[in-house]
């Protein structure tokens, strides 16, 4: 699991969210960072796509810690 910001929220109320990185296909910047999910679900967030990219490495990295 990965925290993202969801695109567009207002600065003093920051809306995370937490996104399962299992089940993200593509990740692309329009020049927002698009996220679309297996199921064809788009979600744009704040964070670049290298930002993105980044927390899933170091989310399978964790899993395979253990």
């Amino acid at each position: 699991m990965i925290k993202l910001t969801k695109f567009n929220s207002e600065a003093n109320k920051k809306r995370e969210f937490v996104l399962n990185a299992e089940i993200i296909e593509t990740i692309e910047e329009t020049p927002d960072t698009v996220v679309t999910l297996v199921n064809g679900k788009k979600l744009i967030v704040d964070e670049p796509m290298d930002e993105v990219v980044r927390r899933v490495m170091m989310y399978r990295r964790a899993l395979h810690k253990f």
